[in-house]
């Protein structure tokens, strides 16, 4: 097949246009800049922004599904920032593919558009969207997964993927936001990290995405739905955090905060860095509070069956080539 990658420069994106190519599909990347591993691949690569409705509609010309991962991730920051990448480049996406005959997109959503203040112990899709989501990210992924599912029909299949925590060897995100952390030898942990979580290996989570495109065409039953992609290995927090940070050398104590004042850090950093305009994303959100505080591991049953997703790589496997890659580094 001929496929686009938007976001294609990203950590997702990047292993998505490693394995596409590995299958034998022709790969174009779209993204703001130039990036050298996509050009040692042989990857294309057309520079735009997902905002620019004109630079959506040419690089999705010609191909015959899109992978649509393109999206701001950050714990918090202004609303508008979110809304214009998140939502508005998603609605250039799916205009883009009417126009040009796309017959499959398949979108990266994100398991935080169910998340709030209740535990979720495997919960699966038929959990509703946040009230109140937590923060301006999940309130724009769940707008962009609905603007998804609703454009599903018959000359346009789509699904909406939910890959939750994606980690592993390149992770340019999650693990170094917890390493930065854990340096100083002390880690603050909500709530003594009591409550279990799952996560999703970059290879699992990729491997979901291909298996979505074989499976996800117009009239079928896997099209116009959601799905969580996860390793189906929940873990307490304390216990993932720990047996990561052993991994990679550290060893830092976890300290637990207590929930009032770990509650009430996130709320005045949110809050604060709204109203200011500060630059970066705030030491602690909600959203990071809450994953702290509540369970959220999920029943990935739906994968399972409509899309034959089972993880090739499990957590202590990951947590070796973690390990193995740092190595490399040093």
């Amino acid at each position: 097949m001929r496929i686009l990658v938007t976001g294609g420069s990203g950590f997702l994106g990047q292993a998505l246009c490693r394995r596409l190519l590995a299958a034998g599909h022709t790969v174009r990347a779209f993204h703001r800049h130039h990036d050298p591993e996509l050009a040692a691949l042989g990857v294309e690569q057309r520079l735009g922004d997902i905002r620019d409705a004109d630079a959506v509609r040419r690089a999705v010309a010609g191909h015959e599904a899109v992978l649509h991962t393109a999206a701001r991730v950050a714990p918090g920051g202004a609303p508008a920032r979110f809304h214009d990448v998140n939502v508005t480049g998603t609605r250039h996406v799916l205009d883009a593919c009417r126009r040009h005959g796309v017959g499959t997109l398949i979108h990266t959503s994100s398991p935080s558009v169910v998340l709030g203040e209740d535990d979720i112990d495997g919960g699966d899709e038929s959990l509703p969207y946040a009230r109140d989501p937590l923060g301006p990210y999940p309130a724009s992924k769940i707008a962009a997964e609905c603007l998804v599912l609703t454009a599903n029909g018959p000359g346009l299949a789509t699904a909406s993927l939910r890959p939750h925590c994606i980690w592993g060897p390149g992770d340019p995100h999650f693990v170094p936001r917890l390493l930065r952390a854990a340096r100083c030898g002390v880690f603050p942990l909500p709530g003594g990290g009591r409550k279990r979580l799952d996560t999703v290996h970059i290879d699992n989570a990729a491997h979901a995405h291909l298996l979505a495109l074989d499976r996800v065409t117009p009239g079928q039953p896997a099209a116009g739905r959601p799905y969580f992609i996860t390793q189906d290995e929940p873990r307490t927090l304390a216990h993932w955090l720990t047996a990561l940070f052993h991994a990679l050398g550290y060893a830092p104590r976890l300290l637990p905060v207590p929930e009032p004042l770990a509650r009430t850090a996130g709320a005045i950093c949110d809050t604060g860095w709204r109203l200011l305009h500060l630059p970066g994303a705030p030491p602690v959100t909600r959203l990071v509070v809450a994953g702290a505080l509540r369970a959220h591991w999920f029943d990935i049953t739906a994968a399972r069956s409509l899309l034959g997703y089972r993880p090739l790589v499990s957590t202590d496997e990951g947590l070796r080539h973690l390990r193995d890659a740092r190595a490399a580094e040093s």
